[in-house]
């Protein structure tokens, strides 16, 4: 969990075991000589704070459509019943 901490200084050596962890969330700074599952002060470095996500964020603007939406009614009286291509001329 102190890998992806914001608040986690991390040293690493060649070997697994050489990892020294400290938290700066805390004063003094505490030295972490476990792993640790959870932890009420964590805070995510991978996610982006608010003026981040605002300089991320694109602008949309609103768009009015003039044109009526849902189902045509009025038009279907003012039609003829047959097209005007079908229509014979006999």
């Amino acid at each position: 969990m102190c890998r992806t901490c914001s608040w986690a200084q991390i040293m690493s050596g060649y070997r697994e075991s050489e990892v020294i962890v400290v938290c700066k969330n805390t004063y003094p700074n505490v030295a972490v000589p476990f792993t640790v599952r959870e932890c009420t002060g964590f805070n995510d470095k991978n996610r982006p704070n608010w003026k981040q996500m605002q300089s991320l964020a694109i602008n949309v603007a609103p768009v009015r459509i003039s044109k009526r939406v849902g189902f045509r009614t009025e038009d279907a009286d003012t039609r003829s019943e047959e097209p005007e291509s079908v229509k014979d001329d006999d």
